[in-house]
């Protein structure tokens, strides 16, 4: 018994053209919305001349590098704080916990936001274990986008670990709240944090890889 071949029709392999097009098209639509970082400069920092290289700081998160530059001439103590954490790796593996889409990303919490043991019920209330430092806010410091500063409780004189990045302008903050630096390379990274729709504390968050001082090779 014969088996007759039967030959596709011109509109039949047109169909069969599109449908593999579509195809290829959903699944690479796909892969870049999953993929947030793709399109997103990484910054070397090692390829960058700094004015002030002692006051560099290299943040590593999972879309790349965000370079910042301390001011501790406007708050000698935060600073210092800031530094010292950094120095010992306790950033390192701590979530954002607090995200506004936009508006601002914050992280730092040592006690309940540590990747190994994320409290939900607690985080954003979390201590260094090196206490409370004063609020440095006498200086006229603008707090534009990028800026970087202490979070605190609603009272002041209680900032210790946990930071802030703000992704707009926040005029309000001046005078409120302590700054202690500002985003000069990376503000895109950040912008790609996860945020919920829901509330400012993010379930399944983000997490810093990194945090170090810069150092010349």
């Amino acid at each position: 018994m014969m088996i007759k071949k039967v030959k596709a029709t011109l509109s039949e392999k047109l169909i069969l053209i599109f449908l593999i097009i579509l195809s290829i098209f959903v699944l690479s639509f796909t892969v870049i919305i999953k993929n947030k970082c793709l399109f997103v400069k990484n910054f070397d920092p090692q390829t960058i001349n700094f004015d002030n290289p002692k006051n560099i700081v290299v943040l590593n998160v999972e879309c790349g590098n965000v370079i910042i530059e301390l001011y501790p001439e406007l708050s000698p103590k935060a600073v210092e704080r800031f530094k010292t954490l950094i120095k010992s790796n306790s950033y390192d593996s701590v979530a954002f916990h607090r995200v506004i889409k936009d508006k601002l990303i914050q992280a730092g919490d040592l006690e309940y936001g540590k990747k190994n043991k994320l409290d939900y019920g607690k985080i954003g209330t979390g201590k260094s274990g090196l206490g409370t430092i004063n609020s440095e806010i006498d200086s006229e410091f603008d707090f534009k986008k990028g800026s970087v500063g202490l979070a605190r409780s609603l009272k002041y004189n209680t900032e210790d670990s946990q930071f802030f990045i703000i992704l707009d302008d926040e005029p309000l903050f001046e005078g409120e709240y302590t700054p202690i630096g500002k985003v000069i390379y990376g503000i895109k990274i950040l912008e790609k944090i996860k945020y919920s729709r829901r509330s400012e504390y993010v379930l399944r968050p983000d997490f810093i890889n990194t945090i170090r001082m810069y150092k010349i090779n």
